[in-house]
């Protein structure tokens, strides 16, 4: 094998080892990140059954002093294991990335944000989810109105920690992990397509003042767990669940 042939092949080798790790700024970018830079509920099929993906990696990323609390993963991940058939498991790794500086934000610059910090894709049968842990909150916030937390890819997903933070200082606010976790579950089911957001809905429940959720009184996907409005009313000191007619949704494309 000469010189030449010797090269080509290392450089072959190299590429296939690396095809599922961050993008290397000093090279060419090898990772194909077409599926997973699709619309919110595009993947809701993919994600809820084992048809194509067999396993789930969410990649969790945080700025320092935005970190989630343990127990607030546990109870998002057993959320998901009531929801969705992926035998081979769901993986969730935990990592801290420097400050953008850029709050608050735009979604285009947590779009970039995450193109920058992202090292998780789908490849083979697992499919792969990025969500950020953000030091800012959402620049078009108000004091009557607020972003805890937005899907904004079919695999992406922002929480604003900051934002969390210091509504669980309001007087008789929920503990934070309850609102941490209320915003996590409510996210993904967006991610999962609802309300109305990819996955049809086998019942109209769609509310018809906030598009994209749920119409159905205690519904983990009200309005008010993503916009903070009338947030203490509806979740109290409990996690809200998917109500009925949500399930029924889950459980056309495959869902349990």
């Amino acid at each position: 094998m000469n010189s030449v042939k010797k090269l080509l092949y290392f450089l072959s080798f190299l590429i296939f080892i690396t095809s599922c790790t961050k993008e290397d700024p000093n090279g060419p970018d090898t990772i194909d990140r077409t599926a997973n830079l699709l619309t919110t509920g595009k993947s809701a099929a993919d994600l809820v059954s084992d048809a194509k993906y067999t396993s789930m990696n969410i990649e969790i990323v945080y700025v320092e002093g935005s970190k989630p609390q343990d127990r607030t993963i546990a109870a998002f991940k057993d959320f998901l294991e009531s929801r969705i058939y992926k035998p081979d498991g769901i993986n969730i790794m935990v990592r801290s990335v420097g400050s953008s500086g850029k709050a608050p934000f735009e979604i285009s610059e947590i779009a970039a944000i995450e193109k920058a910090e992202r090292t998780a894709y789908n490849a083979g049968d697992e499919i792969a989810l990025y969500i950020y842990f953000a030091d800012g909150s959402n620049e078009d916030d108000t004091a009557e109105k607020f972003v805890l937390g937005s899907s904004f890819r079919n695999t992406s997903m922002v929480i604003y920690e900051k934002t969390i933070q210091a509504f669980a200082n309001r007087p008789g606010a929920p503990p934070k992990y309850i609102i941490e976790t209320a915003t996590l579950n409510h996210e993904f089911g967006h991610l999962f397509g609802l309300v109305n957001l990819g996955t049809p809905m086998v019942q109209n429940h769609e509310d018809p003042d906030n598009d994209g959720h749920c119409s159905t009184g205690n519904c983990l996907m009200r309005a008010s767990l993503e916009f903070g409005f009338n947030f203490l009313n509806e979740v109290g000191q409990v996690v809200p669940e998917l109500q009925g007619k949500c399930i029924e949704d889950l459980q056309s494309i495959g869902g349990k």
